[in-house]
């Protein structure tokens, strides 16, 4: 049986001691500056991303507000162009109106041309069929005076 004694007993604790201190110089404070240093680098890591979300968060709204800004922008820009489009619209049908009414007036003008063109020639033929009319129930050959003078008193008659 091993006896102890208590110069085994005091070395004993003497070795601990000392080993207790050189533990300490070499692996606890090492250890625990480790440690200390690692929760600092958490605790930066955890603060630069709060940092990070509340700038995202900023960007994000930032980002928001210009797309409903280009949104608006973009209506603006899509109702100034239905209007002009109306208006470019509207003056097309009016100039449309307008070149219908020239051509119309053009041709009522035409008509009425022709159809002056038309009563003198009817008037002529009129006056050359009396007077041929008029000589075959005279019998006789009318001269080139009588034949104007008879034109002419019906184209009076006509005018009337």
């Amino acid at each position: 049986m091993i006896t102890p004694s208590i110069a085994t007993f005091l070395i004993t604790i003497l070795n601990i001691g000392i080993l207790f201190f050189i533990l300490r110089a070499i692996l606890f404070k090492p250890v625990t500056k480790f440690m200390a240093d690692r929760a600092k680098k958490i605790e930066d890591a955890i603060a630069q991303a709060e940092k990070d979300k509340s700038q995202s968060r900023q960007l994000l709204q930032q980002y928001e507000d210009q797309l409903k800004q280009a949104e608006a922008e973009a209506d603006a820009i899509i109702r100034s162009a239905r209007e002009h489009a109306q208006q470019q619209a509207d003056r097309v049908v009016a100039e449309g109106k307008a070149q219908a009414e020239n051509i119309l007036a053009n041709a009522r003008r035409q008509i009425e041309a022709e159809q002056q063109a038309a009563l003198v020639l009817f008037k002529a033929e009129a006056a050359a069929l009396v007077v041929s009319a008029a000589s075959q129930l005279l019998q006789r050959d009318l001269n080139q005076e009588d034949n104007r003078r008879l034109a002419g008193l019906l184209l009076q008659e006509l005018g009337k």
